[in-house]
């Protein structure tokens, strides 16, 4: 078929070839030229679009495949203006526990999980059929205790052929194992925990000796590390899962590893005058010397808390060789694996890279404990600082006009564990979980309902006007 016009023949086939390279408002204008091409933009345009203007989502992933691709467009737009103006429902997901924990968070497509002390919390991702019924859900669906295990210090989903409820837990004995978490009965959503003997289930890797800090998946890789450095690789497909395991002889706080590069390689976070070093990955083993050294903006060392990728649409290409790290001395650091920039190293060790990019809250030295990548335009760097629960955000193409939020009841507490999505942020501190969501389709009934708290739970929790998100305190990082 052919759209003709004054002067103009296209076949259908060259304007779907040209609304691959258009942007949204010009796709918008070309919807307006006939009936025919609107058709044509909705039914090839917009996915098109999606497909080059891509929004990495856990909790959103199910609901898109049934959501129209223009109705997917109209949520992206929605959420990253209120990204750009910084607007969003704060929500805590539970009151405060009754203890201060160290907890972490690990989330899927259909379940978020909390680990605090013995305890692992699951929320389930509710579904929404069409954009029109408002936001995919978070409802609470019950706890799981362990009955014979030490507290739990990482958590990590692995590959599980259709399952998305099978985890890789690392204890504080030094333990890792594969656990499957059974859906919840009706009869068991209650407050009671629901009890784990993993006994028989041998455990993955070797046996260590002191707290597995780091538990991170790429593909069928599970890559650990433990408090004293000891570093474990898995191959999770494999009958005899261990494949290697060196030791970085240093303080150690985490890990990434990335097998989707085109070298394969882990990084690991420690303290020690290269706190943040990158080892090659082979078919058979983990690389017992770096091939990268990466070091901050400043000269004395420090120590590096979290790793983490980078964010799909930054300036410089969705490159899985660019890592971004959180370090004790409130910097943010994102360093390239391809660049050239480097300093003058020690004879023997690769010359230090370099970051080609540093993020810093002005107002505030803390180290960051937590770094997540996604937000609005996918372009988002956030980060859990470690006091006072508080969460900064910077834009990487606007790297200079960062801004930063207390969590729901100003928790003096570091953020531990923090995700990153297109339209949502979920984090953690020592006494619950929370969510700041960018998003439209908001309601009260969104997000897990809190009873007024009782006097022994201590929450200062106040309900905005609209009844929906919570008030929390933020700031400029400008300083004009």
């Amino acid at each position: 078929m052919t759209v003709e016009a004054a002067g103009l023949i296209l076949p259908s086939d060259v304007l779907i070839i040209i609304m691959a390279n258009l942007d949204m408002e010009d796709l918008i204008n070309l919807s307006y030229t006939c009936k025919f091409v609107n058709l044509l933009v909705h039914e090839f345009g917009w996915s098109l679009y999606l497909k080059y203007n891509i929004r990495p989502s856990f909790t959103l992933q199910l609901a898109r495949r049934s959501w129209s691709s223009f109705d997917q467009v109209r949520y992206d737009v929605a959420s990253d203006r209120c990204w750009a103006q910084a607007k969003f429902n704060a929500r805590p997901l539970s009151h405060p526990w009754r203890n201060k924990y160290q907890p972490k968070i690990a989330l899927s497509a259909s379940v978020l999980l909390v680990a605090a002390n013995y305890t692992i919390y699951a929320y389930h991702i509710t579904h929404s059929s069409s954009l029109d019924d408002g936001a995919p859900g978070v409802s609470y669906e019950g706890s799981y205790s362990f009955t014979d295990r030490p507290a739990i210090t990482s958590i990590t989903f692995i590959p599980d052929r259709h399952s998305e409820r099978t985890v890789a837990v690392g204890f504080e004995d030094g333990r890792i194992h594969r656990v499957f978490l059974p859906h919840f009965q009706q009869e068991q959503s209650n407050n009671k925990p629901l009890a784990l003997n993993i006994e028989r289930d041998p455990p993955l890797a070797l046996r260590i000796v002191d707290i597995i800090e780091s538990l991170t998946c790429s593909d069928n890789m599970l890559l650990s590390l433990s408090s004293f450095g000891t570093a474990g690789l898995c191959n999770l497909s494999s009958d005899s899962p261990l494949v290697s395991a060196i030791n970085l002889d240093c303080r150690s706080w985490s890990s990434f590893i990335c097998m989707k590069s085109s070298t394969p390689f882990t990084a690991f976070g420690t303290t020690s005058p290269n706190p943040l070093v990158v080892h090659a990955v082979t078919p058979s083993s983990l690389s017992p010397a770096p091939f990268a050294i990466l070091h901050s903006t400043r000269e004395r060392s420090t120590a590096v808390y979290d790793i983490t990728d980078a964010p799909p649409s930054a300036p410089w290409g969705s490159s899985k060789q660019v890592i971004v790290s959180g370090w004790y001395d409130g910097a943010v650091q994102v360093h390239d694996l391809r660049s050239g920039w480097r300093g003058s190293g020690v004879t023997g060790t690769p010359a230090p890279l370099r970051p080609m990019l540093t993020f810093r809250d002005p107002w505030s030295d803390e180290p960051i404990y937590s770094v997540s990548c996604g937000g609005g335009s996918s372009s988002v760097v956030g980060a859990g600082t470690a006091r006072h629960s508080v969460v900064a955000f910077w834009d990487v193409r606007r790297p200079t006009e960062g801004w930063s939020v207390h969590a729901p009841g100003n928790d003096s507490s570091p953020v531990y564990s923090l995700v990153l999505e297109s339209s949502r942020v979920f984090g953690v501190t020592q006494s619950r979980p929370f969510v700041f969501d960018f998003g439209p389709g908001v309601t009260k009934d969104t997000y897990p309902f809190l009873p007024p708290s009782t006097r022994s739970q201590h929450d200062s929790l106040k309900l905005n006007k609209n009844g929906v998100g919570y008030c929390v305190t933020q700031y400029n990082h400008s300083r004009m």
